[in-house]
């Protein structure tokens, strides 16, 4: 499947139409699983009360809401300190939240093998696994992830046992905006020519 590129899709196919591409290859029984049938069905609802006039905080409160969720979760990355505080602030209003720093378990990079910036500091790397075990032992409902580095947040989420939602990413040269890329002409032509190893 290439479906980015497609172009069936500007004929309302997908979207419209609800034509299946696959042919009917997959089932999807796992719709009809009671664990899954509101994750499924409550973003859909969204759309049809409130069009796409809701904030992705919004979202994640009003969906915690729904869920009859108590305990927010949030893993952040310590460049992110300042909104992390933020949204634990304004999430406080509706739920118990519990925040994670990144840095929270105080591993040294020399002890997994990991270069450091400046050979002669103390250098501290993140703790993605440990930020899950924090969460899962204040049994958090639902975890939000907020800038945690590509790798990190995959570990995150395979160690969380609560379901995870991405708020926000990181992206140090973007302004954590990666979607930069596809608005501006130059870094598309940047990124479009760029080799890597």
């Amino acid at each position: 499947m290439k479906c980015a590129s497609c172009k069936m899709k500007t004929q309302n196919m997908c979207d419209k139409e609800g034509f299946d591409c696959t042919g009917g290859k997959y089932t999807l029984d796992e719709y009809l699983e009671e664990g899954n049938k509101p994750f499924h069905r409550l973003s859909g609802c969204f759309q049809a009360e409130y069009g796409n006039n809701l904030s992705r905080l919004d979202e994640v409160i009003m969906f915690a809401k729904k869920m009859g969720y108590r305990k927010i979760g949030m893993a952040f990355c310590i460049g992110l300190v300042d909104e992390a505080a933020v949204l634990e602030k304004i999430l406080s209003q509706h739920f118990e939240v519990y925040s994670v720093c990144c840095k929270i378990g105080g591993l040294k990079k020399e002890d997994y093998e990991i270069p450091k910036v400046k050979e002669d500091k103390i250098e501290v790397v993140c703790d993605p696994i440990l930020q899950a075990k924090v969460l899962n032992n204040d049994k958090t409902e639902l975890n939000l992830v907020v800038g945690l580095c590509v790798g990190h947040d995959m570990l995150f989420s395979k160690y969380s046992d609560a379901p995870v939602t991405t708020y926000a990413v990181k992206d140090r040269s973007l302004g954590h905006n990666p979607l930069a890329v596809c608005y501006s002409s130059y870094l598309r032509k940047k990124y479009m020519n760029k080799k890597y190893e």
